[in-house]
């Protein structure tokens, strides 16, 4: 078996150096002229192939971002965004929602939650970001209970120590996932204003597993699939796209910048 694998090696290497030499000769006679009489520097010749190859990266990550950038009927089954019930971060009255439905426990999520700060700063009170619950059933019990606590925290102690509990979750759970304990949890709930025994009493009456579980299943009759699954909304024009997984910023760029014109 090895001397199979170092005879494929050698030979990827040959096909990847013929490639390449082909390459650099071809842009030589783009720039010498097709005749060959031009006289071309190496570095000349290095500097095209260098250009050549940033254009195909470049398109190769448009349409990428493209693909991420979903329109169906699906996603319209989202439910409205609603001041009082849903947590919003940024302006509440924004033109334009970043519906993100997640999984505290979801090493992904975790990626993605700044990203999700960068957005709402960066159009500075014409797009929020609205949160949702969508634990996955094999990040639990302690997704399901996390996103249980994050509604306790908000009924305690309002939106913005919401806010702070979930900065703080994401900021201390290992990129592997299943990284936080109850204690850990807890104490996350009290940093961020609840009071301890209070949060508690509400963590175990288990009041607010029904609405976990009503997220989850909007999330689902919306399209979502795994998290983050993310529904951008314009309130003005009911358009509705949705942008799948931890994409970059400049994805949501371009599926925001239009539905703001």
């Amino acid at each position: 078996m090895g001397s199979k694998k170092d005879l494929g090696l050698i030979l990827a290497i040959i096909f990847a150096s013929s490639v390449i030499s082909g390459s650099l000769v071809f842009f030589g006679m783009k720039l010498g002229g097709q005749g060959g009489g031009g006289d071309v520097s190496v570095d000349k010749i290095e500097q095209a192939f260098a250009s050549f190859v940033k254009k195909q990266q470049t398109q190769q990550e448009a349409d990428q971002q493209q693909a991420a950038i979903k329109t169906s009927e699906q996603a319209k089954n989202v439910r409205p965004v609603s001041k009082t019930e849903d947590h919003i971060r940024g302006n509440v009255d924004a033109k334009i929602s970043v519906i993100e439905y997640s999984d505290f426990e979801c090493p992904f999520c975790k990626r993605f939650h700044p990203t999700t700060k960068q957005i709402v700063d960066y159009y500075g009170g014409k797009v929020n970001l609205v949160y949702r619950h969508y634990p996955l059933d094999f990040h639990d019990p302690m997704a399901t209970k996390e996103a249980e606590a994050s509604e306790c925290v908000a009924e305690l102690a309002g939106n913005d120590a919401f806010w702070i509990f979930a900065d703080l979750e994401y900021d201390n759970t290992k990129s592997g996932g299943n990284g936080l304990t109850m204690d850990q949890v807890t104490d996350f709930a009290v940093r961020a204003g609840a009071d301890k025994a209070k949060f508690t009493a509400c963590l175990d009456s288990g009041k607010y597993l029904a609405k976990v579980k009503a997220d989850t299943a909007n999330g689902n009759d919306s399209g979502i699939s795994g998290t983050p699954g993310n529904i951008i909304i314009n309130h003005e024009t009911g358009e509705v796209v949705s942008v799948d997984g931890a994409q970059a910023f400049g994805t949501f760029q371009k599926a925001i910048d239009p539905m703001l014109k």
